[in-house]
């Protein structure tokens, strides 16, 4: 693998894809449920299409949440004001179809399914969740789905601040990196599809793009140059856009969310759930393992494997993945992991502080390799260095 050269890919979208405005609606009333009832259980779905908002789902929580308002409120700060852009937040059809959580569920997750887990919190539901990290960038995050992440958070930079009055709110991203074993050494390919007024020539879109938007953002890395290619709204034309151009659901840009494809992906999504739901917060607990491995000197690049069962209080399996980069063996990575974080679904939530209203902002630019999140810290390094001698 040391000097094996490939090329990697990995796409993101901005803010105000459909699929993401239905992501941060979502997380908005999680918000809302766990800024009134930190106990809150909350699953909530939407879809949008056309200027139809619908929210779903199922929620136990003593909280009074106008489902509306947030939807309305989440759609005016992505920047759908307009009719023009095919959804007002003003305008838009909001139907709420919320109903409350199963009991059968609800009863092994609090601690009063079977008799053996009495008073201990259960998983949520069963799965596998994975957590990734390497060293090839400060966040300790793939380079190529963190460079796309930049790139679409510049592009609302942009249109929020007027410094490109035609930009609308819909936007997509995509960055392949070439590689050397695991070390990224130049980009290869950068693609931007970016929303638009009508009216505005391709050759001013393509140009604006590069030289305000992509060069900004990319030419710190030194790994842009004159051999880079750059695909700019490709298809010729893109002002039909968000959910008039295409239907948005939550759940849908789960490898978005997570590390690019570069790494496994248990299947479940996050946006939505409290963090009862091991889907989520197992995720970010396997996310701040394997960066805390990283971190620690023990691995360049290390996969967390954390696996439940529906109201069971403990991980049925942990696993780490090193891909050869590993200074101790994996049995001791897992046995120190063992050691220093507790995987119990109660103990992440302690460990992490997940009952507060955090989520909304973690729907749009990724889930990881943002310092402003709890999973993100390195703070059991040390821990864990000392547990595997």
């Amino acid at each position: 693998m040391e000097n094996k050269h490939y090329l990697f890919t990995s796409e993101s979208v901005g803010e105000g894809h459909p699929d993401k405005l239905c992501d941060q609606i979502s997380d908005g009333i999680l918000d809302e449920c766990l800024r009134q009832d930190k106990d809150s259980h909350v699953a909530a779905e939407t879809f949008a299409c056309q200027a139809l908002v619908l929210v779903g789902g199922e929620i136990n929580t003593k909280a009074y949440v106008d489902v509306q308002q947030v939807a309305r409120d989440v759609a005016k700060r992505i920047g759908y004001s307009n009719p023009a852009y095919g959804l007002d937040y003003n305008s838009m059809a909001v139907l709420n179809m919320i109903h409350s959580q199963s009991a059968d569920i609800n009863q092994g997750v609090v601690g009063k399914g079977l008799d053996e887990f009495k008073g201990q919190q259960g998983a949520g539901d069963q799965g596998m969740m994975f957590g990734f990290a390497c060293s090839e960038t400060p966040e300790l995050m793939p380079a190529p789905i963190m460079y796309a992440h930049k790139l679409m958070r510049e592009s609302a930079r942009l249109r929020k601040e007027g410094k490109v009055h035609w930009f609308r709110p819909d936007s997509k991203s995509q960055v392949t990196i070439e590689y050397e074993g695991h070390k990224p050494v130049h980009i290869d390919t950068v693609v931007i599809s970016q929303q638009h007024d009508p009216g505005i020539s391709h050759d001013e879109i393509r140009d604006t793009i590069i030289e305000k938007l992509v060069k900004p953002v990319l030419e710190p890395t030194g790994l842009l140059d004159a051999k880079t290619k750059f695909f700019v709204n490709p298809t010729g034309q893109f002002c039909i856009g968000g959910p008039v151009g295409d239907s948005g659901l939550t759940g849908r840009k789960i490898i978005v969310d997570t590390y690019g494809g570069m790494g496994r992906h248990g299947g479940g999504c996050f946006s939505g759930k409290d963090p009862s739901k091991v889907d989520r917060s197992a995720a970010y607990m396997a996310r701040y393992i394997a960066k805390n491995v990283v971190a620690a000197g023990l691995a360049e690049r290390c996969e967390i494997q954390l696996a439940y069962a529906i109201g069971v209080p403990f991980p049925v399996s942990i696993m780490a993945e090193t891909f050869g980069t590993a200074v101790v063996p994996e049995e001791k990575i897992v046995a120190a992991v063992k050691e220093v974080f507790d995987c119990t679904p109660g103990g992440i939530v302690s460990t992490l502080d997940l009952k507060r209203p955090i989520y909304e902002a973690t729907a749009t630019y990724g889930h990881f390799g943002r310092s402003e999140f709890p999973w993100e810290q390195t703070n059991k390094a040390d821990a864990l260095k000392k547990a595997v001698k």
